[in-house]
């Protein structure tokens, strides 16, 4: 056993594709788009969303902490109670010296702000809330999850954008390794489906504008694709070294080999049109893994359905992995989960390693001519014994993660 393998030992996730890993994983493998036109979007030049079905923060967590809380952390708080029991741990029976929590967000409690904001120009600042940046700042939900689950080791707040959750993941395999902790709570949350973060997006033009069709509006790798949906949730992966998880005798559902994490130093929000800093991030992910990228058998791919996107990355992928690996982007289920994404499609990835089955990729209903990889528009079965995950972010971040099957 190499003391440089880490233990994903428990995983928990809200999204829309439901609360709970056992329905994420069903609508996933079922292709099920869930766009939807949204009433609180109404007037803006987009309207679609992806939303978490029939969330309900204060049955979930009770009325002080769901009134303490973002929406973003509120379900931070959700996935990382459903980790944490999934990876057979108690908080009431640790310590919790030796548990650290890394999450990510993108636009941290921005669904806050906007409230506040309002209030603080309609009415004055008597009227702003004393929560305001309790619920607001980009470090609470990490702050709220160590708090709600007793962990009280290294509690950090990352935000690489659209990579904020592959880079949390990782940040936390680092600390492992690093021997800071014995279990670290990693993941991300996003609650961005608000007026004004749709509003920028719609200006930047990366929107889908589908209001007749919204559940097939995310079509990652389609001919006719036009733009990402804008989505909310979170994920949570209960990390491990290896020999930690062995001790306890911890069910291991896949183990994190490599991470790579590169800038590509290129342009704010366009990527750098060879796709250089993804390759290079590749590259080092499978070097941490000590594999070669002829061993990657299936990729989740970052696949936002925005047309430059898709284009960019399928060619690094039909360049760097010699194989032809089995491509999916699970965001024609989920939409864009922007800084959540990348822990999402973490624990997804995780789960198509367990489960030896490659999810679909939903609403491709032909592929564009120019997108040159085996796209899986099916679940199939497969020795999905090597994996990666790849993340893009705004700024030129990148970073893709590897795990392999237990």
């Amino acid at each position: 056993m190499s003391v440089r393998e880490v233990a994903v030992t428990g995983l928990g996730l809200v999204t829309p594709a439901g609360i709970g890993v056992a329905r994420n994983w069903e609508t996933v493998c079922a292709g099920r788009g869930t766009g939807a036109v949204d009433p609180a979007l109404d007037g803006l030049p987009v309207r679609i969303s992806c939303r978490v079905p029939g969330f309900d923060a204060e049955a979930g967590l009770g009325g002080r902490l769901a009134h303490r809380s973002d929406r973003a952390t509120q379900f931070a708080l959700v996935a990382a109670r459903e980790a944490v029991a999934d990876a057979g741990l108690d908080p009431d029976e640790w310590s919790g010296a030796r548990v650290g929590v890394v999450l990510g967000t993108g636009h941290g409690g921005c669904g806050t702000f906007e409230q506040e904001h309002r209030a603080f120009l309609e009415a004055g600042a008597d009227e702003v809330s004393p929560l305001f940046h309790p619920r607001q700042l980009p470090n609470m939900a990490a702050g709220l999850v160590a708090l709600d689950r007793g962990a009280l080791g290294p509690n950090l707040a990352v935000s690489t954008a659209c990579a904020s959750g592959a880079t949390a993941v990782g940040t936390a395999r680092d600390l492992l390794l690093l021997n800071r902790c014995d279990v670290v709570l990693a993941g991300a949350c996003e609650a961005p489906v608000t007026p004004m973060t749709i509003a920028g997006f719609a200006r930047l033009g990366s929107l889908s504008r589908r209001p007749c069709d919204p559940r097939h509006a995310s079509s990652p790798f389609d001919a006719d694709r036009d733009g990402f949906v804008a989505a909310e949730g979170a994920a949570i992966l209960v990390l491990e070294r290896m020999a930690h998880a062995r001790a306890r005798g911890a069910r291991v559902r896949a183990r994190l080999v490599g991470y790579g994490a590169t800038a590509d130093g290129h342009h704010v929000t366009a990527p750098e049109p060879h796709g250089r800093g993804l390759a290079a991030a590749v590259a080092a992910a499978l070097r941490d893994a000590d594999a070669a990228a002829s061993d990657v058998t299936h990729v989740n791919a970052h696949g936002t359905a925005t047309p430059v996107n898709d284009r960019l990355e399928a060619s690094v992928v039909s360049r760097v992995y010699p194989a032809g690996p089995l491509v999916t982007s699970t965001k024609g289920v989920t939409g864009h989960l922007l800084g959540a994404a990348g822990a999402v499609e973490a624990a997804y990835t995780v789960l198509a390693v367990e489960h030896a089955t490659v999810p679909p990729t939903a609403n491709l209903r032909r592929l564009d001519p120019r997108v040159d990889v085996d796209v899986a528009t099916r679940p199939t079965p497969a020795n999905v014994a090597l994996a990666t995950t790849h993340s893009m972010g705004f700024g030129g971040q990148n970073a893709v993660l590897a795990f392999a099957a237990s």
